[in-house]
């Protein structure tokens, strides 16, 4: 099955930018429906971005405007460009099919702070 590992993460002051990066290996990616989520301390882990294999994407309303969810398949590498980021943004992020039927990888520490 794919395997999944994200980087990227950092810390980052509020108004700041951030791309992540979810590289795919092990199984076919390309017609793979895929998501990015984010778990927040002492939260429930939440969707953030999505994008369908064809290309359209959708995002939770905190984060509309701000970030964009894109891929390449040739590479196997799904993004999230994160801009004009938040306290509230301070999360683990992780990438996962949409629905989230894979096992959860690290993840990569956002940290929204001045």
């Amino acid at each position: 099955q794919m395997q999944l590992v994200e980087s990227g993460g950092g810390l980052v002051q509020p108004g700041g930018s951030l791309v992540l990066s979810c590289v795919a290996s092990g199984s076919i990616f390309t017609f793979v429906p895929m998501g990015w989520y984010r778990q927040a301390a002492g939260k429930q882990r939440e969707m953030v971005a999505t994008i369908t294999f064809s290309g359209s994407t959708d995002y939770v309303d905190p984060v509309k405007g701000r970030f964009t969810i894109s891929r390449d398949d040739a590479k196997k590498i799904l993004y999230l460009h994160m801009n004009s980021l938040k306290p509230e943004d301070t999360a683990v992020y992780y990438c996962n099919r949409n629905p989230p039927l894979l096992p959860w990888g690290q993840g990569t520490q956002v940290t929204v702070s001045s």
